[in-house]
């Protein structure tokens, strides 16, 4: 079954929305309540011709970096510092918890900065810029809220392997292919799209296949639509409306007939991903051999989460393209 008709109405501030799923009536329900069984809201698009800004838009871009010997270098740094400060106020939060059942706030924590670098055995943590250290700090108060809000799970001690990362709140610049971070300074990018207004944050990571990429928030020139007081959502500004049911023999089939097969990404990669984790498995513990061996299976992997998020931005883009400004059901 699948949901071909649905209209939006607003009543005061609170949307609702009417489906029909019998020809002899329409049912109506609030968009907090649940759809009919079996019937999920996946993603909403709705155009509204009276609107009004109240702030601007906040957009995200994800950019590739090529930093220099000496910049990974300090990057490395970089990760290290931070990756430290988040353990051990995790570790101080957690015994302080222990002896007297309650925690500690960000504030409180980030107050222990200034101390940890006078000390010598961390004087190091100078040569990090002191905000990326705030922001871990607020990071993991954020994650305690979270935790405790029902929305996470309780935040866990980072490790040097894997996947770093390391936040910059401010003070982060374009200038023409480059982004000029404070300390490290200007590192060559693929600068891909123009950048509007101010930047907010941005996040650089680092991926298990030594590639370094940057997660640029920043406001666009667009504002965001609001619904006006006295405007209401005609039937005319909705369009029309796309079932979309995910199946086992095909990805995707839509109500309108269309259907896209499965492509199976890990099953054309499994034979190649399983012969490098064989060789991976018989090398020596604590060798180079082993690392590079490992590497290799790392870069594996990403080939086939390559393939895959190539494969769905293609298909959401194919459905917002032909068919804008839709309201799209997934059951």
């Amino acid at each position: 079954m699948f949901i071909t008709d649905i209209q939006v109405s607003f009543c005061g501030e609170k949307p609702h929305i009417c489906w029909r799923s019998l020809p002899s009536g329409i049912n109506e329900v609030s968009v907090w309540d649940e759809l009919p069984a079996g019937f999920k809201i996946f993603q909403s698009f709705v155009t509204v011709k009276n609107i009004h800004s109240k702030c601007p838009m906040r957009n995200v871009a994800k950019v590739r970096l090529y930093p220099t010997d000496e910049q990974k270098q300090a990057l490395a740094k970089a990760f290290g510092s931070v990756r430290w400060v988040w353990n051990y106020c995790l570790e101080l939060n957690n015994q302080v918890y222990k002896e007297t059942g309650k925690g500690i706030s960000g504030m409180q924590l980030k107050k222990q900065l200034p101390y940890l670098k006078k000390k010598e055995e961390t004087a190091w943590l100078k040569e990090t810029y002191s905000q990326c250290l705030q922001q871990s700090v607020l990071n993991l108060s954020r994650a305690f809220v979270n935790f405790f809000e029902g929305r996470a799970k309780f935040p866990r001690f980072k490790s040097r392997h894997g996947k770093q990362s390391i936040q910059y709140p401010q003070n982060v610049l374009v200038i023409d292919t480059d982004l000029s971070f404070p300390v490290i300074g200007k590192i060559k990018a693929n600068i891909h799209r123009r950048f509007y207004r101010n930047i907010k944050t941005v996040t650089i990571t680092k991926t298990k296949t030594d590639k370094y990429y940057a997660s640029i928030l920043f406001e666009n020139e667009d504002a965001e639509p609001q619904i006006s007081d006295g405007g209401a959502a005609s039937p005319q500004d909705l369009g029309k409306a796309i079932g979309l049911d995910l199946g086992l023999t095909h990805f995707l089939i839509t109500s309108e007939g269309s259907k896209y097969d499965n492509p199976r990404h890990f099953k054309k990669h499994e034979h190649n991903l399983k012969r490098k984790q064989q060789k991976l498995s018989r090398k020596q513990k604590g060798s180079n051999s082993r690392n590079k061996a490992r590497s290799r299976v790392a870069r594996a992997h990403e080939k086939i989460s390559n393939a895959r998020q190539d494969f769905l931005h293609k298909l959401s883009r194919a459905a917002v393209a032909s068919s804008r400004g839709t309201r799209r059901v997934l059951g």
